[in-house]
C-alpha cells in the first residue's frame, strides 16, 4: 500500500512537471513588402527557442498575429545583420527578396544601422542592400543585389539532368510548360496567355509537390503585357499563394529573357504591388526594387513546457 501511494505521489508530482506551462512574450513587428507579410524580430541580443513553431502559431491569421511567415534579424560574423526566414508553416526558406527589403527599412529606421548599405546574411549567400531615405529618415524603397540567377540542375535542384526551359509538365488541369530557376531557393515559372486561364491554388499546389522539384519549389504564373511588363501571382512553397515573392519576381524575369518573352528589365505586377526587376548584363546580377513598410507592432504571449 505504502509502495503504490509513493508511485502514485511521483506519477502525480511528474505530471505537474510534464504539464505546467510557463507564459513567455516576445516583441514584434508586422511589415509588409508589395503585401508580402512577415512578423520581424529583433534577435539581435537574444531570440526564442524554437522560431520554428512560433513562426506556426504566430503566422495563423486567426489565433495568431497573421503572416506569411516569421523573420529573425540575427548578428552576423560575415555581414551586417543575417535573416532566418520561416514559413507559415515552419519550414526554413534559404532567401526571401521582400523579407530582406523590410529588414533594410528595420534596421535603419529602428537604429541598429546608419549605413545606406547593408549586407545581409541568408541561407542562399550575402545579399546587398542599397537604401533609398527621405530626408525625414524614412526608407521609402530597396534596391537588393540579388546576384546571379542559379540555372545549373543539380543547384536549383531539379531531378532532371538538364536544363528545364518550357518543360511539358501534366497537370489535373492539363499539360503546362515550366521553367525552372533558383534565386537562391527554387522556382519554376510558367508563362499563360491569360491569368484567368489557371487555377492557381490547385495547379500552384500540385507543382509545388511535383517530383520534379526534390526540395519543393514556388511556383509563378506570369503573364507578358510588355516586354518589360508582366502580370504575376505566385504559390509559395510552405505558405499557399502570397500577394508577392520577390524572388520569384526575379525567378520570373530570368525565365521570360530565356525564353524570349521580355527584356532585361521590366515591372511585375504582383496582387499586393508593383516590382521593378533587371537582370545585368555587365556582371550577370539580378537587381530587385520595391517598397517596404511597417504596420504595426506588438508583443505575443505564447506557453512553453516546462
Amino acid at each position: 500500500m505504502h509502495y503504490c501511494l509513493q508511485n502514485a505521489y511521483i506519477c502525480r508530482k511528474f505530471q505537474n512537471k510534464r504539464y505546467s506551462k510557463v507564459k513567455k512574450t516576445v516583441r514584434f513587428t508586422k511589415m509588409h513588402g508589395a503585401g508580402n507579410d512577415y512578423i520581424y524580430l529583433n534577435c539581435m541580443e537574444q531570440c526564442p527557442d524554437n522560431l520554428s513553431a512560433l513562426a506556426v502559431a504566430m503566422s495563423d491569421r486567426h489565433k495568431g498575429v497573421g503572416s506569411d511567415g516569421l523573420v529573425a534579424i540575427m548578428p552576423s560574423s560575415v555581414a551586417d545583420f543575417r535573416m532566418r526566414m520561416f514559413n507559415a508553416d515552419g519550414s526554413e526558406g534559404e532567401m526571401c527578396g521582400n523579407a530582406s527589403r523590410c529588414i533594410g527599412k528595420y534596421v535603419y529606421e529602428k537604429g541598429l544601422t546608419k549605413n545606406r548599405h547593408i549586407t545581409l546574411e541568408t541561407l542562399a549567400g550575402i545579399k546587398t542592400l542599397s537604401l533609398s531615405v527621405t530626408e525625414d529618415g524614412i526608407v521609402e524603397s530597396v534596391t537588393v543585389d540579388m546576384g546571379e540567377p542559379v540555372l545549373e540542375p543539380a543547384k536549383i535542384p531539379v531531378s532532371i539532368d538538364r536544363d528545364v526551359i518550357m518543360l511539358p509538365v501534366s497537370t489535373s488541369m492539363g499539360v503546362v510548360e515550366i521553367t525552372a530557376v533558383s534565386m537562391g531557393n527554387p522556382h519554376g515559372v510558367v508563362f499563360v496567355k491569360q491569368m484567368t486561364d489557371v487555377d492557381v491554388h490547385a495547379v500552384g499546389r500540385e507543382l509545388e509537390l511535383n517530383p520534379l522539384f526534390p526540395l519543393k519549389a514556388n511556383i509563378e504564373f506570369a503573364q507578358i503585357l510588355k516586354r518589360d511588363e508582366i502580370v504575376m501571382r505566385v504559390w509559395e512553397r510552405g505558405s499557399g499563394e502570397t500577394l508577392a515573392c520577390g524572388t520569384g519576381a526575379c525567378a520570373t524575369l530570368v525565365a521570360g529573357v530565356l525564353t524570349g518573352c521580355c527584356d532585361r528589365k521590366a515591372t511585375i505586377h504582383l496582387l499586393g504591388g508593383d516590382l521593378l526587376i533587371e537582370w545585368k548584363e555587365q556582371n550577370g546580377h539580378v537587381y530587385m526594387t520595391g517598397p517596404a513598410a511597417m504596420v504595426f507592432e506588438g508583443t505575443y504571449i505564447f506557453t512553453e513546457l516546462d
